[in-house]
């Protein structure tokens, strides 16, 4: 779940306290609130980057349910060394998705040493099989753009697919990553479910899902503007629970790759707890 998020997002132990059932099982999906924490560094860089080193920390806090909406907060830092100095860059999302009613509000700010580069604020609908996006910020004006999922209901659509046993796959979304006016086509693909061992080094931060399967998935991020074979312009990949939580991230920009790990993870409440 981490594009808008750099980017853009399960559990058999869960179960009896979620109202989760194993990962291959059918039924019911939820997401599940959460505030995770990751630790992000530098990869690999091309010469062409201009990077040496990069050292941040992602921290994403997910709440809601599926009867009310997600709410999301999601704030990315990082400490850049491009050789003749260091840049200090601060992502800020806030989101807010009605999964059920189509709609999806978005304000993104990104810094650059405390200095505002961009600021992104509207709405988004579902609406006759297009998405109609209002912007209010930094200009308002309305956008109209082809049928494309929200954020979390891509999460869903991805935990279903992947339920089913669906390995490779392709949807249209819209983040109001950017600014804010257009879609990305993915491909997603996804790997068996897996079970964390001893050795992995996020086992103690992802103890509150012990013992729960999980999916390595991979997505790649296409500009759909572009004519012919193209690269990705992003792809990221990451292990998935079924409850939505992702660890063990891979942020793949081309002329640079970032590797983020989750040192922290508290669950917020129960899956959809909130619904009457």
């Amino acid at each position: 779940m981490f594009r808008s998020r750099m980017a853009l997002v399960a559990t058999a132990t869960l179960a009896s306290s979620m109202g989760l059932g194993p990962v291959q099982a059918a039924g019911v999906i939820g997401l599940a609130p959460h505030r995770a924490i990751y630790d992000v560094v530098l990869k690999e860089a091309s010469d062409r980057s201009g990077i040496e080193s990069v050292r941040g920390r992602m921290v994403y806090e997910f709440n809601g349910s599926t009867c009310k909406g997600y709410n999301t907060q999601f704030r990315f830092v990082t400490r850049i060394d491009v050789g003749d100095g260091v840049r200090v860059t601060d992502q800020r999302s806030s989101t807010f998705e009605d999964v059920a009613g189509g709609k999806f509000r978005f304000d993104n700010k990104s810094f650059t040493d405390d200095q505002l580069d961009k600021d992104v604020t509207g709405a988004a609908s579902d609406t006759d099989g297009k998405v109609k996006i209002e912007l209010t910020g930094p200009d308002k004006r309305a956008v109209e753009l082809a049928d494309s999922r929200f954020p979390a209901e891509h999460m869903l659509e991805v935990i279903a697919l992947a339920r089913k046993g669906q390995r490779v796959f392709e949807s249209r979304i819209f983040d109001g990553s950017e600014d804010g006016d257009q879609t990305f086509l993915t491909t997603t693909v996804v790997g068996a479910a897996q079970k964390a061992t001893g050795a992995d080094p996020e086992v103690k931060a992802v103890a509150p899902l012990a013992g729960a399967d999980y999916w390595p998935v991979s997505i790649a991020y296409f500009d759909e503007k572009a004519k012919g074979d193209q690269l990705p312009i992003y792809s990221q990949s990451f292990k998935l629970y079924d409850n939505g939580v992702t660890r063990d991230l891979t942020l793949d920009y081309g002329d640079f790759i970032l590797s983020g790990k989750l040192t922290k993870l508290e669950l917020l409440g129960k899956t959809d707890g909130d619904c009457k």
